[in-house]
């Protein structure tokens, strides 16, 4: 990258936002994705819209790559820059702009802290249901750009069921505004749901309108302990069958667990194969309902041990005990390879067991937790990537597992994206013809190719 055009870049956010020593460099060319590296030209922190809008018209006239980038908590390889490019990163963009109580939304720039607008809406009581795992670190556009799920998804939905309006800033820097904070709204094509999910390679979101909903008024948390894994999977679908829809259905295997305990030390059994995480939410009288069906269906089950949480405290230890699934398992072993196979709900057994079978095979570590409740599994592979014969042996596996969901009717990712780490596996999941139309999408939209080259295809 010429030094004249870093200085164009220093003239429009200031010298101290733009990054260009080794150290930065360095660190930027990662994000949470292992196996990846690729360092970026220069990073800049904007501080405004203004100022992305003239980074990209900059960029767009000299042919330089963009790749956004919130907190580098991504786990597809989504916000590397693949040819020493431009990193736009957007910590600065973090005011919650409004909190609409009349309409029920919140408009916010694409810096904000997932965590942050959960407190901020909660204070009134409003409720931002979308939890991803990451929630205390991961920002707002990420969730958007690549459509985040959590802990929450089976009841409540994805992040795109909450997108109202977006402000996206096209690669040559034009505004476009899709949606608003109408309830209903055919107009044209829907180019909302299109930029959701489209990993930054579309547009660069500058402000982003969610839906809001009013507030739980009770919740009940409860912890199903299984001997057997494929019973936990079993009573999965039987609540689901009773036409119970929990907030949360969570799963962690005998993996999984062990590791947890290990780390966060909160109780959780060392002699069963699988827990289920369990938590109703509403009107105390129907989740008191609620919460009897799903125990009397665990026990039905085959469930060993059935705690209800006492309290509000010991609701948070067992849901962060879930949350800490990810950090308790990377403590094991230098490589953490972690993907997010999704099936229907009914082949969750069948899916636990090619896992299985899979980890087996190929003799790697394997520990498997996730949103059972709506099929999305996340099998993490346990590795040294020093030791390229079991990094070899580990993508072998996760080839079987992608193809097996496949072949289940499912998917290759449910909530990381494709970015770099899964490209190789998308033109057997939507055909030629999906590859054809989606990247005529791209070309339509960013014409030169400078939006966050080098992912989903």
């Amino acid at each position: 990258m010429q030094p004249s055009f870093i200085n164009d870049l220093k003239c429009i956010v200031g010298e101290q936002y733009t990054l260009t020593d080794r150290e930065s460099l360095a660190v930027y060319g990662y994000d949470s994705t292992p196996e990846q590296e690729s360092q970026p030209g220069v990073v800049l922190l904007p501080g405004s819209r203004d100022e992305m809008a003239s980074i990209l018209n900059l960029c767009h006239g000299s042919g330089i790559s963009v790749t956004p980038r919130g907190s580098g908590t991504n786990l597809s390889g989504g916000s590397l820059s693949t040819n020493s490019g431009v990193i736009l990163q957007t910590s600065r963009l973090n005011r919650i702009i409004e909190v609409d109580e009349e309409n029920l939304t919140a408009t916010v720039e694409p810096g904000v802290i997932t965590s942050t607008l959960h407190r901020e809406v909660e204070s009134r009581g409003l409720f931002y249901p979308p939890d991803p795992g990451s929630m205390n670190i991961s920002t707002m556009g990420g969730n958007v750009a690549e459509n985040s799920g959590g802990l929450r998804g089976l009841k409540y939905g994805v992040t795109a069921d909450y997108v109202m309006g977006l402000e996206t800033l096209l690669a040559d820097g034009d505004l476009l505004r899709t949606g608003g904070k109408v309830v209903k709204d055919v107009a044209g094509y829907s180019l909302n749901p299109l930029l959701v999910s489209s990993e930054g390679t579309l547009g660069i979101f500058s402000a982003i309108t969610v839906k809001l909903i009013p507030k739980p008024q009770g919740k009940i948390t409860m912890l199903a302990h299984f001997p057997v894994l494929q019973d936990a999977a079993l009573a999965v679908s039987a609540i689901i069958a009773a036409k119970v829809i929990p907030a949360t259905l969570e799963f962690l295997d005998k993996v999984t667990i062990k590791c947890v305990e290990n780390y966060a030390r909160v109780g959780l059994p060392l002699d069963v194969d699988a827990v289920l995480l369990i938590e109703v939410d509403g009107h105390p009288v129907v989740i008191a309902e609620e919460a009897a069906a799903v125990a009397n269906i665990c026990k039905k089950t085959r469930c060993s041990f059935f705690q209800t949480a006492q309290n509000a405290a010991e609701a948070l230890k067992l849901t962060e005990a879930r949350r800490t699934a990810l950090s308790a398992l990377a403590r094991l072993k230098p490589t953490t390879i972690l993907e997010d196979a999704t099936v229907p709900r009914s082949c969750i057994a069948a899916m636990l067991k090619v896992i299985q079978d899979s980890a087996k095979k190929y003799n790697v570590i394997i520990g498997t937790f996730g949103h059972a409740g709506d099929g999305n599994l996340h099998p993490t592979c346990l590795a040294d990537e020093r030791d390229k014969d079991e990094i070899m042996r580990a993508h072998a596996a996760f080839g079987e597992i992608f193809e097996a969901a496949i072949a289940m009717g499912g998917t290759i990712t449910g909530e990381h994206g494709v970015g770099l780490a899964k490209k190789k596996y998308l033109p057997r999941l939507v055909g030629e013809s999906g590859i054809r139309v989606m990247r005529g999408i791209k070309n339509a939209f960013d014409p030169k190719g400078i939006l966050n080259p080098g992912k989903i295809f």
